[in-house]
């Protein structure tokens, strides 16, 4: 693919994102689409969000311009507008978890009818090729709805959601060049260059938040781009890439989702005790809260990035690496709270380690 298209494709998407937000600020503020403060958000005052469809209208330039529209992506296109419809309405009239997953499973099923799944898993030393059969297509949906959602679910600073995105799409755009898919690499330089136009105004202090619609559209984009990635067939450290390519994310939502089990609260319930809200509790800056989970995040994308070209035991090495370091931000940040403790006590006593 000439390089000369791909850049065109980005700053397209990038401009017109950057032009269009401040009306999407106003159409946002005249609909009443905003938020409000609570006692468990960190902005003091009511903000405009519905920001996501400033994003996705730079996407929809961006793949005029590139001739993606002339691509057989339809299913793709029909899903990400759907999403956005449904993040839309979530903005506007906070639909419930489950009206929202409903909406989501049926975009899911959809892009799964068209064929586009996990078929088969090769693991080292076991097995060369192991058919998921018919578990194909509830994994496949899996794979859509959960990383769809675990990109709303950190969306609580200025910056943070948008950021956390642009170095997942930024890395996928890098391993697809890379590897000479030039569908893979189009589609996410086009998400990019809107995501980061739209981080302009995200950033701290923000001037719109994203809402769900933002989050629901970034997270199905992820999701469809890893899964063009791993398209029919993977390996069991292959299908760990995207996992550590959105390792911040997944590395947040397996906690609360923890949390919430052990304090029998639904999953779906909000707290204040994500990652995000642990650092500020150190007494880190808003700012610098972001830009150390942006760190955390390139971390884990450079990870992906290596974990692709090296050989079995270097990718042991690497994911035995990436535990440690998750263990002492778990110790350090003080994710092990008493909100925590629950479950740990339980693992110490499933692991004879209660007394220790």
């Amino acid at each position: 693919m000439d390089i000369k298209e791909v850049m065109i494709a980005f700053f397209a998407s990038l401009i017109t994102v950057l032009i269009i937000t401040p009306l999407v600020i106003k159409l946002a503020v005249k609909l009443g689409v905003t938020d409000k403060p609570n006692y468990r958000k960190v902005h003091q005052k009511v903000m405009p969000r519905m920001g996501g469809l400033a994003i996705f209208i730079g996407v929809a330039v961006g793949y005029f311009v590139s001739g993606l529209h002339n691509e057989k992506v339809t299913a793709i296109t029909v899903g990400a507008v759907l999403i956005i419809v449904l993040g839309i309405l979530d903005d506007k009239f906070e639909l419930s978890a489950k009206v929202k997953l409903i909406g989501q499973l049926l975009v899911a099923i959809m892009i799964v009818s068209t064929g586009l799944t996990i078929d088969f898993i090769t693991i080292p030393f076991v097995v060369e090729k192991f058919q998921l059969g018919w578990m194909a297509f509830p994994i496949t949906i899996l794979w859509i709805v959960g990383i769809t959602n675990a990109i709303n679910l950190i969306d609580g600073l200025d910056g943070l959601a948008a950021g956390i995105s642009s170095i997942g799409i930024a890395t996928i755009a890098i391993m697809a060049g890379l590897a000479g898919k030039d569908l893979i690499l189009l589609m996410s330089v086009i998400i990019l260059g809107s995501t980061l136009g739209f981080l302009f105004y995200n950033f701290h202090p923000a001037k719109i938040f994203m809402g769900d619609t933002g989050a629901l559209f970034l997270g199905y984009s992820i999701s469809i781009l890893s899964l063009l990635g791993l398209y029919k067939s993977v390996t069991l450290f292959s299908i760990i890439i995207p996992i550590l390519i959105l390792g911040v994310p997944i590395f947040d939502t397996t906690f609360a989702i923890i949390r919430r089990i052990y304090n029998k609260q639904p999953i779906s319930a909000p707290d204040k005790s994500h990652l995000h809200h642990r650092i500020l509790a150190m007494g880190l800056s808003h700012r610098s809260t972001v830009l150390a989970i942006y760190g955390l995040g390139v971390l884990f994308s450079v990870s992906a990035i290596v974990l692709s070209s090296v050989e079995l035991w270097g990718a042991l090495l690497i994911m035995v690496s990436l535990f440690v370091i998750t263990h002492v931000i778990v110790e350090t940040v003080g994710l092990v709270n008493d909100q925590y403790r629950p479950f740990f006590k339980f693992y110490r006593k499933v692991t004879g380690r209660e007394n220790n």
